[in-house]
């Protein structure tokens, strides 16, 4: 079966999506395939068809995939390191009545890839700012994993904490924060950090489970659930599993019952009540752990008081 040329492609998108009206002057924030390129949509195709000129995180990248659309436009580089400049650039476009995209290398804009201040840039300028959603690994991994609501009476259905500090105490910071969420937690980590974040989960969080995205709807996309305890087993085993990018869902911790009457405290609102303990007078780290978790005030604080005088005894 043959892809359908470039041409049959733009024209198709522009028969199902050219019905709908495209303002000028309007920065249009576009999702790029994650891996697949046969995820972009037909609106997307559309779009860069219509606009003017493409801002983009890496012109290398966008120029490949407009060549395999088929299309010709002015690329603008905008990435991390010049965001602030080169959306000037762009800016004086839509000043001009062009209609601008901003693509990313993968997946969808302004998320943890650049565009946030771009389109900070753009609204405060007055300029309209549309979303042209597609493709989401952070999605993509949380409908994979079939995580379960923890059960509490917490708002957010999942947490995105994205990328970890590289190394030292702020990573272990920020990966302690992710495991005190009540709710299911998303990260994404490097190939070469991954043995290190492996190694780190299963020992401050041997029990939780993990679902774990390699290469997200590419040829060699895998998916596995396991105990963090199994991870670095899981990840030794085979070479190849080191390679590529990596989501990962942090499932949320059930809530496991205790005595006393004590079981609205869930595994993660005592990891969130233990992370506090450690920096918070005990009365301010219980008001705060309640506030987050969502758990009752007064279990907590029989928690926080159990917990000093078993550390009283000890001592």
């Amino acid at each position: 079966m043959h892809s359908p040329s470039p041409l049959a492609l733009t024209q198709a998108a522009a028969q199902v999506a050219g019905g709908q009206h495209y303002p000028v002057s309007a920065l249009y924030v576009v999702a790029t395939p994650i891996g697949n390129l046969a995820d972009f949509s037909l609106r997307a195709v559309h779009v860069l068809a219509l606009v003017d000129a493409v801002a983009c995180e890496d012109t290398r990248v966008t120029a490949g995939l407009m060549r395999h659309l088929g299309l010709d436009k002015p690329l603008i580089a905008l990435h991390e390191h010049n965001e602030r400049s080169a959306s000037e650039r762009v800016l004086a476009r839509l000043a001009a009545g062009e209609r601008v995209a901003y693509v990313s290398d993968a997946g969808t804009p302004a998320v943890s890839d650049p565009g946030a201040v771009l389109v900070e840039q753009a609204r405060a300028a007055g300029w309209r700012v549309l979303p042209i959603p597609g493709a989401s690994s952070v999605v993509a991994a949380l409908s994979a994993a079939g995580h379960a609501p923890s059960g509490t009476n917490d708002s957010a259905a999942f947490h995105f904490a994205g990328f970890l500090p590289p190394k030292g105490a702020e990573r272990l910071a920020a990966l302690d924060a992710a495991l005190a969420q009540p709710c299911a937690c998303v990260l994404f980590e490097a190939p070469h950090r991954v043995a290190t974040l492996f190694d780190q989960l299963a020992e401050r969080a041997p029990a939780r489970r993990v679902t774990v995205c390699r290469e997200l709807t590419k040829q060699f996309e895998q998916i596995e659930t396991l105990d963090a305890a199994a991870l670095p087993a899981w990840l030794a085993a085979d070479p190849v599993r080191a390679k590529g990018e990596f989501v990962l869902v942090l499932h949320a911790a059930p809530i496991a019952p205790t005595a006393e009457g004590d079981d609205a405290v869930s595994d993660a609102a005592q990891r969130t009540l233990t992370v506090l303990l450690r920096e918070l007078p005990l009365k301010q780290a219980v008001a705060l752990a309640a506030e987050i978790s969502g758990a009752p005030r007064n279990a907590l604080y029989a928690r926080a008081l159990a917990g000093k005088r078993s550390d009283s005894d000890a001592g």
